[in-house]
C-alpha cells in the first residue's frame, strides 16, 4: 500500500505539473508530496521531474513511468480506497470579477475535490478590503494596497498595461502629433473606464503623459472583459492588462495606440487579516494562489 501511495502521488504531480496543486488534490502538505517524490526517485534510481519556479516538468523517465502506471494506479485506488469525504471548509475570497474569472477560479478549482469550498465575493477593491477588515471575507486579490488597520498585503503578480483602441479609431490619430504630444493627439477619442474615478486610465495617463486624461468618457463598466468588449466595438479607448488584451491585439480587433518607453506596471496584491492566523483551508488557498501566480504572465 505504501508503494501505491508513492505512485499515486507521482501520478497526481505528473498530471498537475505542480507540487502545490498536487498537494491540494491529495489533501497533503507540499513537503509531504515532495518527500514522497524524492523517495520514489531514490527507490527507482532516477529523477522523475525537474524543478523550476513555474512548477515541475517530467523527465523522459517520468513520462515513461506515467504511461505505464497511471491507469493501473487509478483502478487500484478505486478498489482499495473507500470514499470517505472529510469535513468541507469554506474560504471566502474577494476580487474583481474579471480577475476572479480569468485568474483565481482556474487556480483554486482543484481545491474543490480536497475538502475546501470557495465562496467568491465580487466588487471594487476598496469595498472588498473593507469587507475583509470587517471579517466578511478571508482573502482578497486586490489591485490596490489601501492602508487599513488589521490588513496585511503581499505582492502576487505584476501586470503590464497597454493603451488600446479599435482600428477605426486608431486611424483618426495624427501620428506626427502622437510622437510630440501624445495626450493631445489622443484627446479627441472617448474613454472606456473601469470606474468613475478612471483609476486605470488615469494611472496610465499620469505615468506616461504626466497629466490626467481630458478625454470624454463614453462607458464605465467594472469588469475589464467588458471594457475590452467596448473597445473592440469602437466605443472608445482604454488601458488594459496585456494578458487580457493580447488575444484581441493578435486578432487585429484592437491596436496598441501608444508605445511606452517603460511599460506601466500594476501589482496585484493578496490581502488577509493580520490580527489572526489563517485557517488551514485559508492557508491552502493562499499557497495555491502564490504558486499559480508564478505561472501567470509577469512583465
Amino acid at each position: 500500500m505504501q508503494e501505491l501511495d508513492l505512485l499515486h502521488t507521482f501520478v497526481e504531480v505528473h498530471r498537475a505539473g505542480s507540487i502545490t496543486a498536487a498537494a491540494a488534490r491529495l489533501g497533503l502538505s507540499q513537503p509531504s508530496v515532495s518527500e514522497r517524490i524524492a523517495r520514489l526517485e531514490s527507490e527507482l534510481g532516477m529523477p522523475l521531474f525537474t524543478r523550476s519556479v513555474r512548477g515541475v516538468t517530467p523527465t523522459p523517465a517520468g513520462d515513461a513511468l506515467a504511461v505505464r502506471v497511471a491507469s493501473p494506479v487509478d483502478r487500484l485506488r478505486e478498489v482499495w480506497t473507500a470514499p470517505a469525504p472529510g469535513p468541507v471548509e469554506t474560504v471566502r475570497v474577494g476580487g474583481a470579477s474579471d480577475v476572479v474569472a480569468l485568474r483565481v477560479v482556474p487556480a483554486l478549482a482543484p481545491l474543490a475535490s480536497a475538502g475546501v469550498r470557495v465562496e467568491f465575493g465580487l466588487g471594487l477593491a476598496h469595498d472588498l478590503l473593507a469587507r475583509l477588515a470587517d471579517g466578511d471575507l478571508d482573502v482578497v486579490v486586490s489591485s490596490v494596497r489601501t492602508p487599513l488597520r488589521g490588513i496585511r498585503y503581499r505582492g502576487l503578480v505584476d501586470e503590464e498595461f497597454v493603451l488600446v483602441g479599435a482600428p477605426s479609431l486608431a486611424r483618426t490619430i495624427d501620428r506626427g502629433r502622437l510622437a510630440a504630444d501624445p495626450a493631445g493627439a489622443l484627446q479627441h477619442l472617448p474613454l472606456v473606464a473601469y470606474d468613475a474615478d478612471l483609476s486605470i486610465v488615469r494611472r496610465y495617463w499620469r505615468s506616461q503623459f504626466g497629466r490626467r486624461p481630458a478625454n470624454a468618457v463614453a462607458i464605465t463598466v467594472p469588469d475589464l472583459r467588458a471594457v475590452l468588449a467596448a473597445v473592440v466595438a469602437a466605443a472608445g479607448i482604454s488601458a488594459l492588462p496585456r494578458y487580457l488584451a493580447e488575444p484581441a491585439i493578435g486578432a487585429g480587433t484592437v491596436e496598441v495606440l501608444h508605445r511606452a518607453d517603460e511599460a506601466p506596471i500594476n501589482t496585484l496584491h493578496l490581502a488577509i487579516r493580520a490580527g489572526e492566523p489563517p485557517t488551514p483551508a485559508t492557508t491552502r488557498v493562499i499557497d495555491v494562489l502564490v504558486e499559480r501566480a508564478r505561472e501567470w504572465d509577469v512583465f
